[in-house]
């Protein structure tokens, strides 16, 4: 069943931030990269108008590219060619009337999408933080992907483009980003990361005795 997800009471604090932001987590915010096109959260704001130009869509870096509009051909393509088994994809879906859909695929404890692998819990909040920043009352579903992400028919049955309806070819151009990327290594970092996190916000536990 699909998870509500909206701000929660237990999320990090502002110190716990600043602390977990020196972790060699690809998801961190990078701030560091100031500039008219990142918010302060760290997201990326794609330029009014890209997205309907289909020639300046292609143009953009492939980590814009495949993190606005095209997360669903890298999670797919991820998923058909697996450089680390146990994934699955998990699409975010916002509430009726806001944009921020977005598709990665995960273990269930770390992911990995156009940032590489991270956390999936910090995949989540910096996810949400950006989009809630800019719309207010912003929330979203996050459910388990069940259709095929190649799909041309089932993807514009969510509003997302089809392999072939991209200029060139998308997939050749996933699997070169995936093949960039020491996923062993990198998912191990994660991991280390992930750990960390879910210990940071562990609920103490009273001793019994």
């Amino acid at each position: 069943m699909p998870a509500t997800r909206t701000a929660r009471a237990n999320a990090p604090t502002s110190k716990n931030l600043k602390r977990n932001s020196r972790r060699p987590d690809a998801c961190r915010p990078k701030t560091a990269i100031a500039g008219r096109h990142w918010d302060q959260s760290g997201m990326y704001v794609l330029k009014h108008g890209i997205k309907r130009n289909p020639q300046k869509r292609w143009a953009l870096p492939d980590r814009i590219f495949f993190g606005h509009g095209a997360c669903a051909i890298l999670a797919g393509t991820f998923l058909r060619h697996p450089p680390l088994e146990g994934f699955y994809g998990e699409r975010i879906i916002p509430d009726v009337g806001f944009s921020g859909n977005h598709i990665y695929v995960t273990n269930g404890l770390i992911a990995f999408d156009y940032h590489g692998y991270c956390a999936r819990e910090r995949l989540l909040e910096h996810h949400e933080r950006s989009w809630a920043s800019r719309n207010a009352g912003w929330h979203c579903t996050i459910a388990k992907v069940d259709f095929d992400l190649l799909d041309k028919t089932e993807l514009n049955r969510r509003k997302m483009l089809g392999p072939d309806q991209y200029p060139h070819d998308p997939i050749p151009r996933a699997r070169q980003f995936l093949q960039r990327r020491n996923h062993a290594e990198a998912a191990a970092r994660a991991l280390r990361a992930a750990t960390r996190l879910a210990a940071d916000y562990r609920p103490a536990v009273s001793d019994p005795t």
